[in-house]
């Protein structure tokens, strides 16, 4: 989830935005050639219409709408098809049967349409992912305190702990990989987007630091987390969002996490370095953790906000220009900008751009920004 936020798509449209041009961008002799309307509409009907109709209206959820998108994008998005960059049984042995002029056409013909009327997509769900969070959060502050800072000692404080972490801790309870604990009887009734959600929130919260604890010496134990750091971050302030923030946090549960690593967690390196280190140790370094000042992991009350200003920047709806190789999705259908989006992050459709941008999102985010787009109104 790290650095937030995202952008879209199509099936034969939807996101290109690429940093480099490459083979699905349409050759200088296809931009001049004049197109067949009537040849397009003709290989339409007898290809196209069970799946993006005549009217380039999608048929169905996850399929794309056509009508009015850029010419050029739809163009390019059916080369990526034929050339193997994006990946679809029925639209690359489609695209391998048709013909340079044939694609042209098609493309002139449903970027020729008017785009079709958007209307509020039917129990979407535009709250944001943070608030969503915020919450199911109430049921965590019996035990982890408001906003996620702890008082009880032992239990740890979730405030700015890093999201992707966050959810694998959740599944490790689940699994029973960590002790029984209340956690266990609650966890059950969370889906994946609820501990995704649950995890933003924390993450965005601040953690206050602890006072200095009744055992362990701050000072032995700085020297030795230097190797804690190099994954864990400077003074236990991690920046990867699969790895935990160590700082602020409570000494008691630290000490019982690092142990844990002898005998029930499995991590081989944490295990490797913990067998070497004595019980003093370990709470000389929790000592030295819980005093540290900690920050949050993210920004999600504006995540939203960050992430659609910039897709903005490529896909706005007042970037009039017919050459673009980027689709607009204003409008679009939801589902299908969910499956675009998971492809880029999963690095299953071609786009250096897109894979980096949308590579730290978590589904709950990418489809808030979907949500977004399909009830934003088609130009």
């Amino acid at each position: 989830m790290k650095h937030i936020l995202l952008v879209i798509v199509l099936s034969v449209v939807l996101l290109g935005c690429s940093d480099k041009k490459d083979s699905t961008t349409p050759s200088k002799s296809e931009k001049v050639a004049v197109a067949d309307l009537s040849a397009g509409k003709t290989f339409i009907e007898q290809k196209c219409t069970g799946c993006h109709g005549l009217d380039g209206k999608s048929a169905a959820p996850a399929i794309p709408h056509l009508a009015g998108q850029r010419e050029s994008y739809l163009l390019a998005a059916l080369m990526a098809y034929k050339n193997g960059h994006r990946t679809h049984a029925a639209l690359k042995d489609m695209a391998e049967h048709m013909s340079d002029a044939d694609a042209r056409n098609v493309a002139a013909y449903y970027a020729g349409l008017s785009p079709v009327a958007s209307a509020p997509v039917k129990d979407a769900q535009l709250e944001s992912p943070y608030e969503k969070g915020k919450k199911l959060s109430a049921a965590c502050a019996k035990c982890h305190g408001a906003d996620g800072n702890s008082k009880t000692p032992g239990i740890p404080s979730l405030a700015g702990q890093q999201p992707r972490y966050f959810v694998v801790a959740l599944h490790e309870y689940l699994d029973r990989e960590r002790k029984k604990s209340p956690m266990h009887t609650m966890l059950p009734g969370l889906g994946k987007l609820d501990m995704e959600n649950l995890a933003l929130y924390f993450a965005s919260q601040t953690r206050v630091p602890h006072p200095t604890p009744s055992f362990g010496d701050p000072a032995a134990g700085e020297p030795l987390s230097a190797v804690c750091g190099g994954c864990h971050g400077s003074h236990g302030v991690s920046t990867d969002s699969a790895t935990p923030s160590l700082a602020g946090q409570d000494p008691s549960y630290l000490v019982d996490a690092i142990k844990a690593y002898r005998t029930t967690r499995k991590r081989e390196s944490m295990r490797l370095y913990i067998t070497g280190l004595s019980d003093k140790d370990i709470q000389n370094i929790a000592a030295f953790y819980a005093i540290q000042k900690s920050k949050p992991a993210e920004k999600g009350e504006t995540i939203v906000q960050d992430l659609t200003e910039k897709c903005e920047r490529c896909h706005s709806v007042k970037i009039d220009n017919p050459a673009m190789t980027v689709p607009k999705i204003n409008g679009q259908d939801r589902d299908y900008l969910i499956m675009a989006l998971r492809a880029y992050r999963d690095d299953k459709r071609e786009s250096t751009t897109m894979h980096k941008m949308s590579l730290p999102y978590s589904d709950s985010i990418i489809e808030s920004i979907a949500s977004y787009y399909a009830n934003q109104p088609s130009k």
